[in-house]
């Protein structure tokens, strides 16, 4: 009999649920129920919400020493628990055992620690000229994360949010919510002062829409679809709230005629199938110079066969499911799409299932040549393993068909020449690129143009995502004499200074 679990995390403890409703959480890998868990209402979310007020000013005032201080607990209460962590991704996301411990978990650890001494390092305070300009919580955090790679991406908000000083309430993806228990047991451990972080389950439907609308919630940070993002900004618009959107992408790795082509595919290949293909950041479009399209596709098929599909639980295995059925239908649906509408060839691969896994929401790595840029595979986020290899005869065509869609996440670009990439690369409408295989820099900006999203995360820009500005016009010492409208103001003003002024 799977767990039944019925509470939330509200104000320090473990809250019962008014929910009648169930969420079932599935292993994708199985088809098995792994448990059930509340499907929260807006009632939670009122609680939560409340909870993180009532404890803001106090967390807010609290010294950035003892903030920092309290938050390095909650990262070794979080190493403490890595392997638990990597058990409970490889059973909801799929992820494979390997994959979920050295990735998953290794690289939110990092994340964790750098959020924690990025905030230790900063100058919330500065002095700019007679003013002190200081840097202040905005207020309680709404951080709403996804099921892809979900500890990663809810440790790349939350521990900024309460590094800045922001009291927090976190949904999780009601897909995923089980690594966010653990989390949760993981800051319960640390002894944060109650009310400064909260956790609600439930579905974006009712607990999202409830924390983005509550008028005690000051910033809502989302990670997500395009279409959950339209959403939230709508709503938030309502209040003038501080709202983050990091969305969808459909990247695109660039390799220039003078680039190694072996080693740019295989590396475009390993990043595509990374979490069988589900990650925002995926390279899923390829672009190859036409003359040497047939053997870029040759070497992708050969990349893609050395990859073993199977359970996650399993050492060997390199691809696990993917997340759920509706994901399943949802990628194998664009792949046939791929298929029929013409504009493109399905040379590996396919909508049917991989050899021996009739259980479990398995795909097939599948490879698309000759695509053309508008077609749906080349222009909509499959989040699926799907590459789809788009020809093109020059640099300039190259690039006009790289920032050809509605996104700009994340791209790469390859050459023999690296002041060549580097140059190619400022001409990405894209937040991120990889030159020649830059890794990836948790002290840069991440986020997107376009419709991939609003605002950036990581490093300093990801903690001041949950600040405010403040400035304080000083004194500027005895004979000082403040000039500008407030002086005009004790003056006696002719009526047209005054009009002058008003304007």
């Amino acid at each position: 009999m799977p767990p039944r679990y019925t509470d939330q995390w509200i104000g320090g403890a473990w809250v019962p649920s008014e929910a009648d409703g169930r969420l079932v959480v599935t292993d994708p890998a199985t088809e098995r129920a792994l448990a059930t868990v509340p499907a929260g209402t807006a009632r939670d979310a009122d609680l939560a919400a409340r909870a993180a007020a009532a404890a803001f000013d106090g967390w807010a005032a609290t010294p950035l020493r003892e903030r920092t201080a309290l938050l390095r607990r909650v990262v070794e209460a979080m190493e403490v628990r890595a392997e638990r962590f990597a058990e409970v991704i490889t059973a909801e996301v799929g992820a494979p055992a390997r994959m979920a411990r050295h990735t998953h978990v290794g690289l939110s650890l990092g994340m964790a620690a750098h959020c924690v001494e990025t905030a230790a390092s900063y100058a919330f305070e500065e002095r700019v000229g007679h003013s002190l300009v200081v840097r202040e919580a905005a207020g309680v955090a709404a951080c709403i994360t996804p099921w892809n790679t979900p500890l990663l991406l809810t440790v790349q908000k939350i521990l900024p949010a309460l590094a800045a000083g922001c009291t927090v309430v976190h949904k999780p993806s009601e897909i995923t919510p089980l690594h966010a228990r653990l989390l949760a047991e993981a800051i319960a451990e640390a002894d944060l002062p109650p009310g400064v972080f909260n956790m609600v389950v439930g579905t974006g439907d009712t607990v999202g829409t409830a924390l983005v609308t509550h008028p005690l919630v000051d910033v809502v940070s989302l990670t997500g679809s395009t279409r959950a993002g339209r959403d939230v900004a709508a709503l938030g618009a309502d209040r003038i709230k501080r709202v983050h959107l990091e969305l969808g992408g459909k990247n695109a790795s660039l390799v220039l005629d003078d680039a190694e082509l072996a080693p740019a595919v295989a590396a475009t290949v390993d990043q595509m199938l990374f979490n069988t293909g589900q990650t925002c950041l995926q390279w899923s479009r390829l672009l190859v110079p036409r003359e040497r399209q047939d053997e870029a596709v040759e070497l992708a098929i050969r990349a893609m066969d050395g990859y073993v599909t199977g359970d996650p639980r399993d050492p060997a295995t390199d691809l696990g499911p993917l997340v759920s059925a509706a994901a399943h239908a949802r990628v194998t649906g664009y792949i046939r799409r791929g298929a029929e509408e013409g504009g493109a060839r399905l040379v590996h691969g396919g909508p049917d299932r991989p050899d021996g896994l009739d259980t479990g929401y398995y795909v097939r790595p599948t490879v698309f040549a000759d695509v053309d840029p508008l077609t749906t595979i080349a222009q909509e986020e499959i989040f699926g393993p799907v590459l789809s290899v788009i020809p093109y005869d020059d640099e300039e065509q190259a690039v006009r068909i790289v920032n050809g869609t509605r996104y700009g996440l994340h791209g790469a670009v390859w050459s023999g020449d690296d002041a060549r990439a580097e140059q190619t690369a400022r001409r990405f409408r894209s937040g991120l690129v990889d030159v020649n295989g830059g890794q990836f820099n948790p002290a840069a900006p991440f986020g997107g143009f376009k419709q991939s999203g609003i605002g950036r995360e990581c490093g300093t820009a990801g903690l001041e995502s949950f600040l405010e500005t403040k400035s304080m016009q000083l004194p500027q010492g005895e004979g000082g004499q403040v000039v500008g409208p407030r002086l005009r103001a004790t003056e006696a003003a002719r009526p047209a200074d005054t009009e002058r002024n008003h304007g």
